[in-house]
């Protein structure tokens, strides 16, 4: 039977974990964007620790997966963090509060704003429940100007 959405976001056994950053990691690119250097130390944290700056981002305002990974790594003392799994958990936390508010469940978890939360560059994320679409309507409700950038949105300023 395939697992639920909250099913995958829970802990995963000897995580946060520290590695060095090496060039060939799926997440260099973007770690490296952040100022982590091959050889640095980088966190790959667990959905629990991402799931605080996703709860507390207010009304009107947003936070980029960038701004996630450099609050991880800071409160970890690394260089950086694995933009790759956090970006995931992410994806996992938005769909699992989506899942639990259909199941009628009013946990901390179904008041989760996942939409306020972008992926770097401020993109909307085509993962999250309903696509970039529900995104960039969630998100124009409370005031914010999308744009298009071919087929990603974009959020203005």
């Amino acid at each position: 039977m395939r697992k639920s959405w909250v099913q995958k976001m829970q802990d995963k056994p000897g995580y946060p974990k520290i590695i060095i950053l090496e060039e060939r990691f799926p997440c260099y690119n973007a770690v490296h964007k952040m100022g982590a250097e091959a050889g640095d130390e980088i966190v790959l944290v667990n959905p629990s620790e991402v799931i605080p700056y996703m709860a507390a981002v207010p009304e009107g305002e947003v936070i980029t997966l960038a701004d996630i990974c450099k609050s991880l790594a800071d409160r970890h003392g690394v260089k950086g963090c694995c933009t790759l799994t956090a970006g995931i958990f992410t994806m996992t936390i938005a769909n699992a509060v989506e899942e639990v508010k259909t199941q009628g469940d009013e946990s901390p978890l179904s008041t989760i704003p996942w939409w306020r939360t972008l992926k770097n560059d401020s993109f909307l994320n085509d993962k999250y429940p309903g696509g970039q679409e529900a995104q960039k309507r969630r998100l124009e409700s409370e005031g914010h100007t999308i744009i298009t950038r071919g087929k990603k949105y974009q959020l203005l300023g």
